[in-house]
């Protein structure tokens, strides 16, 4: 689990073969501290489990179906990548929950310079849509972002403070380069009770009225 408030970038050190998939090597610099053999990082967006780890140096195994849904499968030797190790019991939740399962591929379409700040609009595939809500939370690239305002075509603004441009990689990012997206939670399974009320009414009423929760005196 993760907050989407990035600690800082790490680089890609080497891509190596690994049976039908990749093995990325990155060195995460000071955020290796503290950090185990399988331990999850959120590592551009994505939920990775270190494999190797020789002082800030960690590689991940990723298989073919996560390079071919996320960026990762973009990454060259020098890349930086967000990175975030995983939430604390008792840490502060200054983001919002993000399991770093990215739901689909979008893409920067322009950047509008505000002074120092960056208004971002960015394309997102029709299955992440819904998921979406104005001034609601979703993750770019790992980054817990605030969407500003929801247009036509399945696009959607961010507003990015220096802070932001600066320690994460979406400060680099160019109009068509691929980020991977991740919905917020809650409303995944706002959207999965819809499709289910849709789908069959009678039989969610009778799961709801099951559950100690709903249950009415």
């Amino acid at each position: 689990m993760f907050t989407g408030l990035v600690e800082g970038m790490g680089t890609v050190l080497a891509l190596e073969p690994a049976q039908e998939g990749l093995r990325i090597i990155v060195d995460l610099g000071p955020f290796a501290q503290g950090v185990g053999l399988g331990d999850s990082i959120c590592t551009g967006g994505t939920c990775l489990s270190v494999t190797t780890i020789n002082g800030s140096v960690v590689s991940y195994d990723v298989s073919p179906e996560t390079l071919e849904k996320t960026s990762l499968g973009g990454l060259e030797k020098d890349s930086k990548v967000n990175i975030e190790r995983s939430l604390r019991v008792g840490d502060r939740l200054g983001g919002h929950f993000l399991t770093g399962h990215v739901d689909g591929l979008g893409s920067l379409v322009a950047i509008e310079q505000q002074g120092d700040f960056a208004v971002y609009t960015f394309e997102c595939p029709s299955h992440v849509w819904p998921l979406l809500v104005s001034k609601g939370s979703v993750g770019v690239e790992g980054v817990s972002l605030t969407v500003a305002s929801l247009g036509n075509d399945r696009q959607f603004t961010v507003a990015l403070i220096p802070e932001t441009l600066e320690r994460t990689t979406l400060g680099a990012l160019k109009p068509g380069m691929p980020v991977n997206l991740e919905g917020d939670m809650l409303g995944k399974y706002v959207l999965r009770f819809l499709q289910q009320a849709s789908a069959d009414p009678d039989a969610l009423k009778k799961t709801l009225s099951l559950s100690e929760i709903f249950a009415q005196n």
